[in-house]
């Protein structure tokens, strides 16, 4: 039986896979599901991005959220490279955030992979609901952080695995997508996270400080501006 029908018959919380990046995001699209009655098996993923203290927050995160699993993955995208997160390519400070085209701090595809791996391991597990942190409004310009996307992809799960054969559905629930960067935040101290255990940075000052100007530390700064409280992590 699976993890889901078990939770379903002694009227438990339902499994999810929670893409878990150590990031702000991602903490806050976890503990949304949590309180909306899932039970948590979290995925994190090091993709040799040089942001690798993220992991670490991961961890810490996952402690925090009392998640019933967490895996941790090594998929390492920098071969492929083609972003400044994963190539020797310098990423940009003090951008322009309203300018047109997609950042350099893109990764091809990488939404797509990771959400394929927790497809995987949701359909070993018996879950069929997926939980990742995209956000359309501050979302930098990355393709896949939009709703058609997820949609896509959506579908595709039902598609592609033998689970959706057999009539199963798989749902990819994404909780922070029309909220800007400040109603996010707001969220989270509603539920009382710990912000101080995330990491944002693109290019963190060793060791492993926000270096203040790249593209998701300006976001971040402006969300807890907007939100009216202060940023633990620059206390």
């Amino acid at each position: 039986m699976s993890d889901r029908r078990i939770a379903e018959s002694r009227n438990e919380p339902i499994p999810a896979i929670v893409l878990l990046s150590g990031g702000l995001d991602s903490y806050t699209a976890a503990a949304i599901a949590k309180a909306g009655g899932f039970a948590l098996n979290a995925l994190t993923i090091f993709y040799g991005q040089r942001h690798a203290t993220e992991v670490e927050s991961a961890r810490a995160v996952a402690k925090a959220l009392g998640v019933l699993r967490h895996q941790e993955l090594t998929v390492d995208l920098r071969p492929i490279g083609g972003s400044s997160l994963t190539a020797e390519i310098d990423v940009p400070h003090d951008r322009d955030l309203a300018a047109a085209g997609i950042p350099s701090t893109y990764v091809p595809a990488r939404n797509t992979i990771f959400l394929s791996l927790a497809l995987g391991w949701a359909e070993v597990l018996g879950a069929f609901d997926i939980v990742i942190g995209v956000n359309a409004l501050d979302y930098s310009g990355y393709p896949d952080c939009r709703p058609e996307f997820i949609a896509a992809f959506e579908a595709t799960a039902n598609l592609a695995t033998r689970a959706g054969v057999e009539g199963a559905r798989f749902h990819v629930h994404t909780p922070l997508i029309t909220m800007s960067k400040a109603d996010i935040i707001k969220r989270g101290m509603e539920l009382k996270l710990d912000y101080s255990l995330t990491h944002s940075c693109y290019d963190p000052v060793p060791p492993g400080r926000p270096c203040g100007t790249c593209d998701s530390c300006v976001l971040r700064a402006r969300g807890f501006a907007q939100a009216g409280v202060p940023d633990p992590l620059l206390r």
